[in-house]
């Protein structure tokens, strides 16, 4: 199930990136478009990214936008790179009915991307654990 009830990021809201679908498999690796654009899950542990520890920000691997800072990660032993919150603006949420089970999605903001799941046992101060997944995202590390 996609993330408005369909399996298209895109079924009735416009966001600021869009491309076709066929767009979209040229542009992202084939795992990169298997979560990003049908809501995959990579396996746990399998994402350099829930190891980086160096300084700077975590950027949507469909349209670059900069999702989270690099001071807000967290290693919460999941397997998956964790955040106890988003830069202001970078994602939106959605309620996920898939498996049978509900949810709160994660997505990009500005184009749709899937990007993992939030949930109510993070450290403080927000309480939140934005659990995502490390191909749906690409590093920049701050210059010196």
């Amino acid at each position: 199930m996609g993330l408005f009830g369909s399996t298209s990021a895109r079924h009735d809201k416009t966001f600021e990136v869009e491309h076709s679908e066929e767009e979209w498999r040229r542009r992202l690796t084939r795992e990169q478009y298997r979560v990003l654009r049908e809501h995959g899950t990579e396996r746990a542990g399998t994402s350099p990214l829930d190891r980086e520890k160096r300084t700077g920000t975590f950027h949507c691997a469909a349209c670059e936008a900069p999702l989270y800072s690099s001071e807000q990660k967290f290693d919460s032993g999941t397997g998956w790179p964790s955040f106890w919150r988003p830069l202001e603006g970078a994602v939106e949420t959605s309620t996920d009915r898939s498996f049978f089970m509900v949810r709160t999605e994660v997505h990009c903001a500005r184009c749709g991307g899937h990007l993992g799941h939030v949930f109510n046992d993070g450290p403080p101060p927000t309480g939140l654990r934005y659990c995502m997944n490390g191909v749906a995202m690409r590093f920049k590390p701050t210059e010196d």
